[in-house]
């Protein structure tokens, strides 16, 4: 059973997700938390890994370590997208099995749903039609650590998970022009043409794809809750109430930043991505998790703190 003794390994601690579930489970009390730089440790060499695990012993493990982007970066950076993912994931999940680690959480996204989903995608969707092509790498990499994790499971009787988020947005996020998901994407874009005589600002796509996004410290309350929680499943997608389309995303920002930013949409449809990507998330509710997410407070949050940050 996992408790605020427990050694607890948060790969990925300077992430934005993985610095949120740092800050939850110092918030909550826990008292053995272990991280390491990047730099100090390459998680997708296994003998440094096998190491490191050798010497720290946790308990349990939670890996938010992962090369993520935005659109373009997918695109333009495959091969890296799907050989590192696999090789920390790998690493990690064997690791944790050889030196006997009570539990262990992975978190992935929605992207590893097919595409052509119009209704809010249920776990049992994994694996029934055909991958956005745009970032089938990446998804592709998740996938096979979610069949790793249910193949453990099965085969050693243990009981991992993986943790299914949206779109994430919050402290701590990436705002590269190239590589960030589009709402921080948004946010910069939006905050520098409010600088420029003519605030105009170009946006990628159509603007007419729908999104579900979710604070990212939300999904730090939902880490802890399962680090705890006993569960039959190895698959829980993590998901909100506020789904939107990019256009009036986009109009949300503008309005906390600049109304009289004046938007245009560059209407490439190759830049769109999927139409939608909405989580159910009622076997979360099931487990006793839920998101308590004020979409319009923690939007204002997110903003100043890229202000105080980067401006």
């Amino acid at each position: 059973m996992i408790n605020n003794q427990s050694r607890i390994f948060i790969a990925g601690h300077k992430g934005m997700l993985g610095s949120s579930i740092l800050r939850t489970l110092r918030k909550k009390g826990y008292k053995n938390l272990i991280t390491i730089e990047k730099k100090k440790l390459d998680l997708r060499n296994q003998l440094l890994v096998k190491n490191f695990f050798e010497e720290k012993k946790p308990h349990a493990v939670i890996i938010a370590a992962a090369k993520v982007g935005g659109i373009k970066a997918n695109m333009n950076y495959p091969a890296e997208f799907i050989y590192d993912n696999l090789q920390i994931q790998s690493n990690l999940i064997s690791t944790s099995y050889n030196n006997k680690v009570k539990k262990l959480i992975l978190f992935g996204s929605s992207c590893i749903y097919p595409k052509n989903l119009k209704k809010p995608i249920k776990e049992n969707q994994m694996m029934t039609g055909p991958l956005e092509e745009t970032n089938d790498s990446y998804s592709i990499a998740k996938i096979a650590g979610i069949k790793m994790i249910e193949a453990f499971n099965k085969q050693y009787k243990k009981r991992y998970i993986c943790l299914m988020p949206c779109n994430l947005f919050g402290p701590n996020d990436n705002y590269d022009a190239n590589n960030s998901h589009f709402l921080p994407a948004l946010i910069k874009k939006i905050y520098l043409a409010s600088k420029k005589k003519n605030k105009v600002v170009k946006l990628w796509g159509t603007g007419k794809p729908l999104r579900e996004v979710l604070y990212v410290d939300e999904v730090g309350e939902a880490c802890e809750y399962f680090l705890r929680k006993k569960t039959n499943s190895h698959l829980i997608n993590i998901g909100s109430h506020t789904e939107k389309t990019i256009k009036d995303f986009a109009k949300k920002v503008r309005k906390k930043i600049d109304p009289s930013v004046n938007i245009k949409f560059d209407n490439n449809k190759k830049l769109d991505g999927v139409k939608r990507k909405k989580l159910d998330i009622n076997l979360a509710k099931k487990y006793g998790w839920k998101s308590k997410m004020n979409f319009d407070e923690t939007l204002e949050m997110t903003i100043e703190d890229f202000k105080r940050k980067y401006c």
